[in-house]
């Protein structure tokens, strides 16, 4: 998305944004190595990252292997491109402009072997190379590289181009929406509501959307606010659990991770930097595919999307998006006042302040998501140790910000 409308900050930083948690604390999948060998059944989940374009050459997007082309098959991918391995970025993108690039249409599914990356335009003429990163920008390259840091086993469905909601919403496959762009400020104004709504409510997926990067209210926000999606502000994590507390997305469902390292859009291992609730969102994302990719592999669940209503469809066991989110916002966690670290504030946001003991969930929601709540999540909803919920205050603290976001929306 346009630098003045995604919500990103770069180090250093320039102007009006702000910004989103660290690569410290990214977690390897308890997963075993999944097998590409056609026959093998293996459970997957899909986050459709909807963005400025991926960089499908960098290593942080590399495996060994392909994915099984019964999958492919039923994805509906119509053109699979076999990227370039030798050269420095510009070099391999030339070389593969006539086998690949130049070849895409806006009706094509494009899988990009030797990846679990599978693309496609959500709005045409959105730049002068389909689904690729534009030189440019960069947003989309590291809001994806969010979500493999949380899950490196997750299929991507990258949809390039705002009006990706939908065409990700109507895919039978994808699992979950990952948007992270809206006004600055959260202006009050209408925009991918009814395709997240659609997404949620009609085919029951989940949707994770970024809360502005100044201190508007989430509610009223188009990407965050609506009571089907989950909003997410910014925290600071800092190889910790709990360090600062950044002034982003008054009123989100939960905060997550505010500033990370990821992986450069115009390179093939270069990092950087960046910061923003444009980040914090897709690794929220990747937190809750793992949890999805692990309950199918418990129940012997080889399929994708959701299914008659839940999105784990397995032996004599259901789950829906609901009780996902529900146990999502059970695990958050309120870190402790004494984490708070002063010297840690980065960014344009340089009044980052403690989680108050007192009534934490005014400024942190139902609490911080990242990779370390995935196995509590896990052993809640498949019955082995369910979690309780929040105390009193905080539940009805929570319910009355719901109440007031179902009111405006």
């Amino acid at each position: 998305m346009k630098n003045s409308y995604s919500r990103q900050t770069l180090i250093p930083i320039v102007v009006f944004l702000m910004v989103s948690g660290c690569l410290d604390n990214t977690i390897e999948s308890p997963s075993e190595e999944i097998t590409s060998k056609e026959g093998v059944e293996k459970s997957y989940s899909v986050v459709a990252p909807v963005d400025t374009g991926i960089n499908p050459y960098h290593m942080h997007f590399q495996v060994n292997e392909s994915l099984p082309q019964s999958f492919l098959d039923e994805f509906g991918v119509t053109l699979t491109c076999e990227l370039s391995q030798v050269g420095t970025w510009e070099e391999r993108v030339e070389a593969d402009r006539e086998a690949c690039w130049d070849r895409i249409t806006y009706n094509d599914t494009v899988y990009f072997s030797g990846t679990r990356i599978i693309g496609a335009m959500g709005e045409e003429g959105w730049s002068d190379t389909p689904i690729l990163d534009d030189p440019d920008d960069g947003h989309g390259t590291a809001v994806t590289g969010a979500v493999i840091d949380a899950n490196p086993d997750a299929v991507i469905f990258f949809l390039e181009g705002f009006d990706g909601v939908r065409r990700a919403a109507e895919h039978p496959m994808v699992d979950i929406i990952t948007t992270s762009f809206g006004p600055i400020g959260s202006i009050p104004v209408s925009g991918i509501e009814d395709d997240t709504e659609y997404a949620v409510n009609v085919m029951g997926k989940i949707h994770t959307g970024a809360c502005d990067n100044t201190a508007s209210t989430c509610v009223q926000d188009a990407t965050g606010g609506p009571p089907w999606s989950i909003g997410i502000a910014g925290f600071q994590e800092d190889g910790d659990r709990g360090k600062v507390m950044h002034c982003s997305g008054t009123a989100p469902d939960i905060v997550a991770d505010w500033t990370q390292y990821l992986p450069d859009h115009d390179s093939i291992d270069g990092y950087h930097d960046t910061s923003g609730t444009s980040f914090a969102t897709p690794r929220t994302a990747g937190v809750l595919s793992l949890v999805i990719q692990e309950l199918r592999n418990q129940t012997n669940d080889y399929g994708s999307g959701a299914r008659n209503g839940s999105l784990i469809s397995g032996e004599l066991f259901s789950i829906t998006n609901y009780e996902i989110r529900r146990s999502m916002e059970k695990a958050s966690y309120f870190p402790e006042v004494t984490e708070y670290d002063p010297g840690a504030n980065e960014g344009a946001c340089q009044t980052g302040v403690p989680v108050s003991p007192v009534a934490p969930y005014t400024q942190t929601g139902w609490g911080v998501v990242d990779p370390t709540i995935t196995q509590a999540i896990i052993e809640d909803l498949n019955g082995v140790s369910p979690l309780s919920d929040k105390d009193f205050d905080c539940e009805t603290y929570m319910d009355s910000i719901m109440v007031a976001r179902e009111a405006y929306w």
